[in-house]
């Protein structure tokens, strides 16, 4: 598989919560987790649409992985996601078909 960037599908923090990012505690809740593919050029960073078709462009980029992992890619241990394992539940079905695990 060639290069590919985690997003996370947010639900910005003023409409979660009446009383705007204040009252949230100012951070976004990640409602699902996309894979798309890497810009030309750019690793890491999300090219236009995600791997099951969505739009890239209001999502957020996961945070970079650990130093020699590259960012949206198995750490090649048993067990190893593309994704945040805090995450696991809101993972998106054809995304995480389209990725694998190879």
């Amino acid at each position: 598989m060639s290069a590919m960037a985690v997003v996370y599908e947010v639900q910005d923090p003023v409409a979660a919560h009446p009383g705007g990012a204040e009252d949230g505690g100012g951070e976004a809740v990640v409602v699902r987790v996309h894979a798309a593919p890497s810009a030309p050029g750019r690793p890491g960073v999300p090219g236009p649409r995600t791997f099951c078709g969505r739009d890239t462009f209001a999502m957020r980029a996961a945070p970079p992985q650990p130093a020699g992992q590259p960012a949206g890619q198995p750490a090649g241990q048993p067990g190893a996601t593309w994704y945040d394992t805090r995450y696991a539940d809101r993972v998106c079905p054809a995304c995480d078909d389209a990725v694998g695990t190879d």
